[in-house]
């Protein structure tokens, strides 16, 4: 049985639908009253694993799942061993790096050298922070971190901005992007290897609605 990772949250909607498409019905995972974490497809040959959004690729790389749906700003952070499918292209949103806008900086090399700087995302902060060769001390949240600049912890952070409303609602404004991000399908590479079919139909009917 194929079994599918299906990220909670804002790319469910838009998966299920992508995997409908393809003949994968998981439309039960929408129901606000569904408690189950593993969901059959309602034709059966198929089931989703409904789990958060920064454990799909875990999932499908340690082979529990053959296909996934994540963002790639997960997929940038993880680094795991994947084969990527797809770009679906909902979900967007892109990855900044914000200030206080009081504070002066309007791009990421203006911060000081060694500053602080709050992400959820330290890998990809710190990637990018060693390409524009800027010294800086990572700090890992895993809350809100627009709080990083507001209490004076840190001078920046590295998040996920979509409309940027919480930047501005916080006095915080997006200076440099690092990427753009959008729901990724992923695959577990030996699965990939070995299939004799059925989920290289499935990626071609999902690539058939691009």
């Amino acid at each position: 049985m194929i079994t599918v990772a299906l990220a909670k949250g804002a790319l469910l909607k838009g998966s299920v639908s992508r995997f409908a498409k393809a003949g994968l019905d998981f439309s039960t995972v929408l129901d606000p009253d569904n408690r189950q974490l593993m969901v059959p497809s309602i034709c059966g040959r198929a089931r989703a694993l409904l789990v958060r959004n920064g454990d799909v690729p875990v999932y499908v790389a340690y082979g529990q799942a053959q296909l996934g749906v994540v963002g790639f700003d997960v997929l940038s952070e993880k680094q795991m061993q994947l084969a990527h499918l797809i770009d679906l292209g909902f979900g967007g949103c892109r990855m900044s790096v914000a200030v206080k806008e009081s504070s002066g900086y309007r791009r990421a090399i203006d911060l000081p050298p060694h500053c602080r700087v709050a992400s959820k995302f330290t890998h990809c902060a710190r990637t990018y922070f060693d390409k524009i060769d800027l010294p800086v001390e990572l700090v890992h949240l895993t809350g809100s971190v627009e709080l990083g600049p507001i209490t004076g912890m840190a001078e920046a952070i590295v998040d996920l901005v979509a409309t940027g409303r919480t930047l501005r609602d916080n006095g915080l404004i997006s200076i440099e992007d690092l990427f753009h991000s959008s729901a990724r399908l992923v695959g577990n590479p030996l699965a990939l290897r070995m299939d004799v079919g059925e989920l290289q139909s499935i990626v071609d009917l999902i690539r058939s609605e691009e």
